[in-house]
């Protein structure tokens, strides 16, 4: 049963339909929506994504709507909730760091990044969506399903792209070149 739904790569574990889902964002349908969930908080953070997103703040506040920049200005872009580190919701919705190209929802944080003003892309969570981590005394990779994704799934069969496809440059961002090579050829 463990062998039918997991991928073993180093010490990490994998959930096959990470392999096997057809997936590509479709921006066109989805508006963003991954930026704008209905939530309490943001994405999940790391620590040194703090100090990452601290240096960039003033590159970003361009971007960002004045209600957004308040939010940031007055009660900072995290918080944390149960022991987790997790960026700033406006309005139960938007990720703190959302701007709109007409009505996508885009991330400010990776705008500068392409732009060269950063070096820091956006947070790891974030960039791996639709996976999501768990730690149960090691790493596990799952899908996250959204109804919202529904457009992704439809992308991702027309351009017979998977999730580990179109998460690469994250994925081998967290855990590097030979590991995604490793998850790629692994068979079984």
């Amino acid at each position: 049963m463990f062998e039918n739904k997991f991928i073993p790569v180093e010490n990490v574990l994998i959930r096959k339909e990470i392999k096997e889902t057809p997936f590509a964002c479709d921006l066109r349908k989805c508006k963003g929506a991954c930026c704008t969930l209905e939530s309490e908080f943001g994405a999940p953070l790391l620590i040194e994504e703090i100090s990452e997103i601290q240096n960039v703040l003033p590159s970003v506040k361009s971007l960002l709507s004045k209600e957004h920049w308040k939010e940031i200005q007055q009660s900072g872009f995290y918080e944390k909730k149960d022991g987790e580190l997790m960026t700033r919701a406006i309005n139960n919705r938007a990720c703190v760091f959302v701007y709109f190209e007409k009505d996508i929802a885009k991330c400010s944080l990776e705008k500068i990044y392409f732009e060269g003003k950063s070096k820091f892309r956006k947070p790891i969570s974030c960039h791996l969506f639709p996976i999501r981590i768990s730690d149960f005394g090691g790493e596990i990779l799952r899908y996250e399903k959204f109804s919202e994704c529904t457009p992704a799934l439809e992308n991702g069969k027309g351009l017979n792209t998977t999730i580990a496809d179109f998460c690469s440059d994250a994925l081998i961002r967290k855990y590097g070149k030979n590991w995604y090579k490793k998850l790629k050829e692994f068979n079984g």
